[in-house]
């Protein structure tokens, strides 16, 4: 599989909030080049690119290096946004290599229509796997088509690609399809917060 994204990075030699803050009024992103044992590496990477890159869930990225005759690949660790402004502050980028795996989180969709009138309930947003780092998946499809009422999906229950292994144990709940409440259990429920409600109104009046 390609990387997700081609950019050209140069080295930074200062640091700190202002060196940060001039960089992104510069067009560009500062970022940290981690693993396999290496020194990390400071980065600047071009912030438009960078920011449409970052789209894909667990990007992967081949980033030409200013001075570096061979191009490496790295998987976005980290990001961190601007609350405010469309801006990306920071990226941790993790160094990879074509063979290996690496851990991650993948989402996980809910697609197709369970039984009419039930409700579903998602435990689990995102699966935790080992997967190639060259082939990570964007998202894995957990189909509730046709359940009926108190079926349940586990995570040993999402089929997975070759070569991917869930990080979790099987056994954990990821969707649920339950009976909706129906008005007469919420008209008891409600009867009987206000028969509580009347009581400690009454405890209140015998204590003065």
């Amino acid at each position: 599989m390609a990387a997700d994204a081609q950019l050209n990075a140069t080295t930074r030699t200062e640091f700190g909030k202002g060196a940060s803050r001039r960089l992104r009024r510069d067009g560009a992103t500062p970022a940290v080049l981690y693993g396999h044992g290496t020194d990390p590496v400071h980065l600047a990477l071009p912030a438009q690119e960078t920011f449409l890159a970052l789209r894909t869930v667990n990007a992967l990225l081949e980033i030409s290096v200013e001075g570096e005759k061979k191009p490496v690949l790295a998987l976005v660790k980290q990001v961190q946004r601007n609350p405010i402004r469309p801006v990306i502050e920071h990226i941790d980028l993790l160094l990879v290599k074509a063979g290996e795996k690496v851990q991650v989180d993948v989402p996980l969709v809910v697609v197709g229509e369970a039984e009419r009138g039930s409700l579903l309930n998602q435990d689990l947003q995102s699966l935790t796997v080992m997967a190639p780092a060259i082939d990570i998946p964007t998202e894995f499809e957990v189909s509730v088509e046709g359940l009926e009422i108190g079926a349940q999906i586990l995570v040993s229950d999402v089929v997975l690609p070759e070569g991917v292994e869930a990080m979790i144990e099987g056994d954990t709940l990821i969707v649920s399809v339950n009976a909706p409440v129906v008005e007469a259990e919420a008209d008891e429920a409600a009867e009987g917060e206000e028969a509580a409600e009347a009581g400690d109104a009454e405890g209140d009046d015998s204590e003065e």
